[in-house]
């Protein structure tokens, strides 16, 4: 007997065999199994073997494929359950909406190790799985629940959802989440629950507590910070069912869960939930997808959401599709910190912390309070200057500065790598006299330990800074042994990104500082307001969180523009006021999420080609409109913006263009991409873009 199979393997969108490859199986008298829908097989393209996912089952052959030009699959992965029709159908559903290949996607959401393993080494980790299951089913007690709580967690008990939970830092929203995970599992013994965090920081400390809670044989984690073991074990616990929760970053929203029934995603406004390499997916869209697609409950949370979930959450008599649960209440009756706005205009030139914030962090550290300050520039200095002639630190590779790091003596480009020594003299002139502009946490942190050197703890003790950026914690385990320090109190200042912004529970903190955060104010890119705002609300949520010392919590902001209206609605801790009016401006302007955005990026050897195919796209997607009146019809609800360079424009000698296209309709903008993909395959043949590097298709994007 001959099958012939639907087979989805990792071939990109932009390869042209980007959809689903054909294969046959001719069954052998002694095989045992029949291929299945959802089964994991190794099949032969070209010289390679690769894994795949059997799509769809067929008893003849295509019509338009000859039966002697299929090759034969290499075997199926014994031991591993077909994944799931609706764990299909959501990969389906991702490649299609964020336009790349199904193998692609379905590919990316599988462990690396699958591909890899032998059937000798694969029945041995079946073995350990199995040994590893429980049968037990208790649970430790939850927390006691404020009214706040109560109500929400019965909201969600009551109602279908997706929920969104606006909830103010420190309302107790993670006990929600937890609660809601533990009546989940106690009324079906199989049930499952994803939890989903924004960034692997916020990952251990979540993990510690619902490891203690559910107990540590049921939860597994999921992010790229495992290793490929890690990745292969946590997926196959979750794929058997024998894991009750996933715990993970993005990539989690793709688990293949048999018997999932709650989806969690927290602090859901992250960018980080945006994935920027290879499918551009947006894990927190695709969590709400998927629970429609499997009817499991969905709650987003967050302090600060997203404008597009916001947006959603109206009344459903205006169109919201969400429901929102209001939590305005710290639990304990804790207060949100007051909000001190410095003019830095009335300060001294040059002036790095104003001497009422400078009296203030000592008076606190006297106290044995913690402060933590905000900056969110990693390095000594963004650039080294030279007075003489001009010359600056730029980056030979990228259109972009090298950053200073004072601690090894480097130049550094965050955006390729490339590092060299700080030179003696100004390369340009020979000017010894070289300087750093601006200041990044390296040099704050420098500049706080000479301010505070005559400072004492209140046990004598000399003042305990701790930096945490991406340089402090590059090394394993870095992150979590800064963070205990934090916890356990020998920390007394905190210098950092926006890593230490968000998610995490400082006790002792009653001082939050942003210093310089007017860089995002005056950014080309519409959502910069929303993004600093958000980040400046989750860092002021860090101080205060111990009901003790809330009342006399503060954030303080050191900005030129004190009275912009992100600072007016932050000092009122008035999201909605604040949501409501970029909304309006949004509307105004017929940005997101008032219309539907897409980005056809160029990547080439000079930045005149990557335009030029951008556009010859575009001049052949008019020309066919020419041709065909629905295609014509489509095109009047689409606007197509002209090639422009990247606001980055080169990194790593590649330039880099973008072209935009805008819509007041989802689905007409989905026709459009759909209709050009295989015009821009058509399109790269011609001789003139022989410097096309790569191009690609980012739906909904998040910067432009």
């Amino acid at each position: 007997m001959t099958l012939w199979l639907d087979i989805a393997v990792q071939t990109p969108a932009h390869s042209q065999i980007g959809g689903l490859l054909t294969y046959r199986h001719v069954r052998q008298s002694s095989e045992t199994g029949m291929p299945t829908e959802g089964a994991l097989v190794r099949v032969p393209l070209g010289s390679r073997s690769l894994l795949g996912v059997i799509w769809a089952i067929h008893d003849s052959p295509p019509a338009d494929l000859r039966a002697d030009s299929v090759r034969d699959i290499e075997g199926l992965l014994e031991g591993i359950a077909p994944l799931p029709a609706v764990w299909r159908q959501m990969v389906q559903f991702a490649a299609q909406y964020y336009q790349r290949s199904v193998g692609e996607v379905a590919m990316a959401a599988l462990p690396p190790q699958l591909r890899d393993l032998s059937a000798i080494q694969m029945g041995r980790r079946l073995k350990k799985q199995a040994r590893a299951s429980t049968d037990e089913t208790s649970f430790a007690p939850g927390l006691a629940l404020s009214k706040q709580q109560s109500d929400t967690l019965a909201q969600i008990a009551a109602q279908p959802g997706p929920f969104l939970i606006f909830g103010a830092t420190g309302s107790g929203k993670t006990e929600v989440y937890l609660q809601a995970v533990q009546r989940q599992l106690e009324s079906d013994p199989l049930a499952q629950a994803l939890l989903m965090v924004p960034e692997i920081n916020l990952t251990p400390q979540l993990e510690e507590r619902v490891n203690a809670r559910f107990g540590a044989e049921r939860v597994v984690s999921m992010h790229s910070g495992m290793t490929p073991a890690q990745r292969l074990n946590s997926w196959m616990a979750a794929h058997a069912g024998k894991a009750r929760i996933v715990l993970g970053t993005r990539m989690a929203v793709f688990a293949s869960l048999p018997h999932l029934q709650l989806i969690v995603v927290d602090e859901e406004h992250d960018p980080s939930y945006k994935q920027q390499e290879g499918a551009r997916y947006s894990a927190r869209d695709l969590a709400v997808y998927r629970g429609r697609l499997e009817g499991a409950k969905v709650i987003l949370g967050s302090a600060t959401p997203s404008l597009e979930s916001w947006h959603h959450s109206r009344p459903a008599a205006q169109g919201g599709r969400y429901q929102r649960l209001v939590m305005p209440e710290r639990v304990g009756a804790g207060q949100l910190p007051f909000v001190r706005r410095v003019d830095m205009n009335k300060q001294p030139r040059k002036t790095v912390l104003s001497s009422q914030l400078l009296t203030d962090i000592q008076a606190r550290i006297e106290r044995g309070e913690q402060c933590m300050l905000l900056l969110n520039r990693r390095g000594y200095a963004p650039v080294l200057h030279c007075a003489d002639c001009g010359w600056k630190s730029e980056c030979s590779h990228c259109s972009a500065f090298r950053v200073f790091h004072k601690l090894d003596r480097t130049l550094r480009c965050h955006h390729c790598g490339f590092t060299e020594r700080v030179p003696r003299a100004c390369p340009s002139c020979g000017n010894a006299d070289i300087s750093p502009m601006g200041r990044g946490t390296e040099q704050l942190e420098e500049h706080l330990a000479e301010l505070l050197v005559n400072v004492r703890r209140p046990d004598g003790q000399a003042v305990r800074i701790l930096r945490i950026d991406a340089d402090s914690t590059k090394h394993k385990g870095a992150l979590e042994s800064q963070l205990a320090q934090v916890h356990s109190g020998e920390v007394d200042v905190l210098v950092g990104t926006q890593m230490i912004a968000k998610g995490h529970d400082f006790r002792r903190i009653t001082l939050v500082a942003a210093i310089n955060p007017d860089n995002a104010l005056f950014s080309s890119d519409f959502r910069a307001p929303e993004r600093l705002f958000s980040l400046l609300m989750q860092a002021g949520g860090r101080a205060g969180r111990d009901a003790g010392q809330s009342s006399q919590s503060e954030m303080w902001v050191q900005t030129f523009h004190p009275q912009h209206d992100v600072f007016a609605a932050l000092k009122q801790h008035d999201y909605p006021a604040f949501a409501a009016s970029q909304l309006k401006q949004r509307e105004q302007a017929s940005l997101p999420p008032l219309s539907y955005q897409a980005l056809l990026r160029a990547d080439a050897r000079s930045q005149a080609v990557a335009q030029l195919f951008l556009n010859a796209s575009s001049q052949a997607l008019q020309a066919q409109a020419a041709q065909d009146p629905s295609m014509a019809e489509l095109l009047n609800q689409v606007s197509l913006f002209p090639a422009v360079p990247m606001s980055m424009q080169r990194v790593a000698n590649v330039e880099r263009a973008q072209m935009l296209i805008e819509s007041a309709s989802r689905m007409a903008l989905q026709k459009v991409l759909a209709t050009l993909q295989p015009l821009m395959h058509s399109v790269r043949s011609s001789p003139e873009h022989k410097g096309l590097i790569r191009w690609l298709v980012d739906v909904d994007p998040l910067a432009i």
